[in-house]
């Protein structure tokens, strides 16, 4: 796929518009919805590096998640290691375990169901939480890997009904 610098202009601004949001200027009261457009475009440039390598035949399931692990692992692992040794300081013993449950829930990719089970993301108590932005991230992670492997199977058994390649 050929650099996109329209994408890179919606990205932009989807990410500006919920820091926005999240300094609290009127202006920006629907400012979280530029979390979903982030989604939709990911959900888009993920699909077409797909859907590209399949229809040429070079894609592989294990080097498209050794990829995504490449790039994912190395910055989610620094932010984990700088917030814990924070954390070890600044939080309450109560803080603590309710945050050790949210890193281990991060490092499995799974922050999204913890907070949807544990709270509402606009509650004060959700806003307090060091690790409330991985929420995003176990999303993403639990949405794009589910794509590939139906693509995979289809491309390997030559299945092509319902896929647009």
């Amino acid at each position: 796929m050929t650099y996109r610098p329209d994408i890179d202009g919606l990205r932009a601004v989807s990410i500006l518009s919920v820091l926005l949001f999240h300094a609290k200027f009127s202006l920006f009261s629907g400012g979280y919805i530029g979390v979903d457009v982030f989604f939709v475009i990911s959900g888009y440039l993920i699909g077409s590096i797909v859907l590209n390598d399949a229809q040429r035949g070079t894609f592989s399931l294990a080097g498209f998640y050794v990829r995504r692990i490449r790039r994912i692992l190395p910055a989610l692992f620094a932010a984990l290691a700088v917030t814990a040794a924070l954390a070890l300081f600044l939080l309450s013993p109560q803080e603590l375990k309710s945050f050790s449950q949210n890193l281990a829930a991060t490092t499995l990719f799974s922050s999204n169901i913890i907070y949807y089970l544990k709270s509402s993301y606009f509650e004060n108590a959700a806003e307090m939480s060091p690790l409330l932005h991985t929420w995003s991230l176990g999303w993403s992670s639990n949405s794009t890997s589910s794509f590939p492997s139906p693509c995979w199977l289809c491309s390997r058994t030559g299945v092509r009904y319902g896929l647009p390649f």
